[in-house]
This record gives structure tokens, sequence and C-alpha cells, in this order.
């Protein structure tokens, strides 16, 4: 539990609710779901033994005014300690 906590913290994650915005397009995106799950990454090189490592999952909802929230365009990301996709592609929407 604490790996996820720790991920959640570092990683400045959002929770369900928050709404995000592309760097990329501008665009809004809602966080409806957030889950503990565990990634494969590459086996170890010298037992050849598979490894995973804990990451947060997050569901981000295209946020369309008139729309009720989860219909239309979502997408899911998996974010670890060793990567830092989501300071690189979100900011997170001061309400």
């Amino acid at each position: 539990m604490k790996e996820y906590e720790e991920i959640i913290r570092e990683k400045g994650l959002p929770s369900v609710g928050q709404t995000v915005r592309s760097k990329k397009y501008g665009t809004l995106w809602r966080i409806m779901e957030k889950k503990e799950i565990w990634r494969n990454i590459d086996p170890d090189p010298q037992t050849s033994e598979p490894r995973m490592v804990p990451c947060i999952y997050l569901l981000f909802w295209k946020v369309h005014e008139g729309t009720a929230p989860g219909i239309g365009k979502m997408m899911g990301y998996e974010y670890t300690l060793y990567d830092n996709t989501f300071a690189l592609n979100w900011d997170i929407v001061k309400d």
C-alpha cells in the first residue's frame, strides 16, 4: 500500500473528480477512476524471471459541456515511480 501512496505523492497525481488539461492540445479531461495495479516490466536479465512494479491507473474522460460524465471519449494511462509522463503531459486545473 505504501508504494501506491508514494506514486500518488511523488507524481502529484490528481484525485477522482478532478479536472486536468492536456499540455499538447489544451483539452480538459476529468479523472473518472483511479486504481492500484501492477505493470509488467522486462524480465530479470540474469534469471529471466518475470517482474512487475506497482502503478496507478487513471481513467480520463474528455469533458464536453452539456454531456453527462462518462459519455464520449475516454482513455486510461498507468503511472509508476519510474516515469514522469503525467507531469510532461498534464496540468491539474484548480477549481
